[in-house]
Parts: C-alpha cells; sequence; structure tokens
C-alpha cells in the first residue's frame, strides 16, 4: 500500500505559496521523518495527507487513487495538541467509541487505565489524553499514522511509550508512518528515511 503526495501546492488565501510542488511516498510497514523549519508547511501538509485540507494544486493517492472522502479514512492524523482535538463535552469512553470497538490490548499497551474511561478530558494530563488521541487514530481500519510533533510537550518516559507502541503496530499491522518533528535525534533513531521541506 502506498500513500502519495504528488505534486501538492497550498497557500492561506492569496499569499505566497507555503507548499509547492511537494512530492512525498509513504510505503506501508515505512516509518519515514518529515523535518523543516518552523512555518515551513509541515503541519499544512499533514492537514492535507490526512483530508483535512484540500491542496489548490496537486492529489493525495492512497495506491493510485484518490484519497477517500466518505467512511472511515485509512490515514489517521494525531496532533500534537491533544487538548485542541477532542471534544471537552465528551467522556473518553465516547472520545475512543468515535473509532469502534475498544481494543483492550491496544489501551493496555497505551497505559491507559479503565477508570479513564469516565473521566473528562480537562481531568487528565496532556500525556493522558495524547494515549487516547492515538488509541482513536488507530482503529482497525487505519494504514497510515500521521504523527505531528505529537510527543513534544510529554515527559521521556511518555514519549518512550508512546513510539514503542506506535513501532509495534508498524511491525504488526504493516503500518506506515509519518513522523513530523524538530528533534533530529528522534527522527534519526525511528525512521529509515528523513525528508526536510523549506
Amino acid at each position: 500500500m502506498l500513500l502519495e503526495a504528488d505534486g501538492i501546492s497550498f497557500r492561506y488565501n492569496k499569499n505566497s505559496w507555503i507548499l509547492d510542488n511537494v512530492h512525498l511516498k509513504l510505503h506501508a510497514g515505512e516509518v519515514l521523518g518529515l523535518s523543516g523549519p518552523s512555518g515551513c508547511g509541515k503541519t499544512t501538509l499533514a492537514q492535507i495527507l490526512a483530508g483535512y485540507k484540500r491542496p489548490h494544486r496537486g492529489q493525495v493517492k492512497l495506491n493510485g487513487k484518490p484519497l477517500p472522502t466518505k467512511g472511515y479514512n485509512p490515514v489517521q492524523l494525531v496532533w500534537q495538541h491533544p487538548e485542541k482535538a477532542v471534544n471537552p463535552r465528551w467522556q473518553m469512553k465516547k472520545v475512543l467509541n468515535e473509532r469502534g470497538p475498544i481494543d483492550e490490548e491496544l489501551m493496555k499497551a497505551l497505559g491507559i487505565e479503565p477508570d479513564w474511561l469516565n473521566r473528562w478530558p480537562n481531568e487528565l494530563s496532556g500525556g493522558e489524553l495524547q494515549r487516547f488521541c492515538l488509541a482513536r487514530a488507530l482503529g482497525p481500519e487505519t494504514r497510515f499514522l500521521i504523527a505531528d510533533e505529537i510527543t513534544t510537550m510529554l515527559d521521556p518516559i511518555t514519549q518512550a511509550q508512546i513510539w514503542q507502541v506506535i513501532l509495534q503496530q508498524v511491525e504488526k499491522r504493516k503500518l506506515g508512518v509519518l513522523v513530523i518533528s524538530h528533534e533530529q535525534p528522534l527522527l534519526s533513531r525511528l525512521c529509515s528515511r528523513i525528508i526536510t521541506i523549506a
């Protein structure tokens, strides 16, 4: 399976192009790093790859076909700030149920305690929330995961646990992962190759 950005260009309003003719290929089972300075369009590209934004030029393809716009999206994005990615009026059990039945094995691997399911988002730490966001993104139909600075705000122990689970999923189900980060040591440790956009 292949996720491809084919000549992606994007700009906000009539400003200069934040992305200009970007090409990227992410294969199933691959962990690909994406780096670049702040403001170069990494997060915008992540949102385009996951279908949240549409490019002005170019196309996102899944196995050579346009990214599906209906039903479950096999390309899932996990954001840097988990508190902005969940509905504050939903208990965590409902947040998880957005993606379907709860995967007990995945919950255990991520260190999600059963009693957290009855809590509200503001009752959890950033690290606990990010575990839920990852569990929600790793639905059974997910084939590609876009991880946009997902552990930047977390303590080292939580960071290590989250990446260990992601790498296990890569091995277990041939998940393709795009790791977006400013941290070169992290990218070097996790990724088989790294690309840079300026």
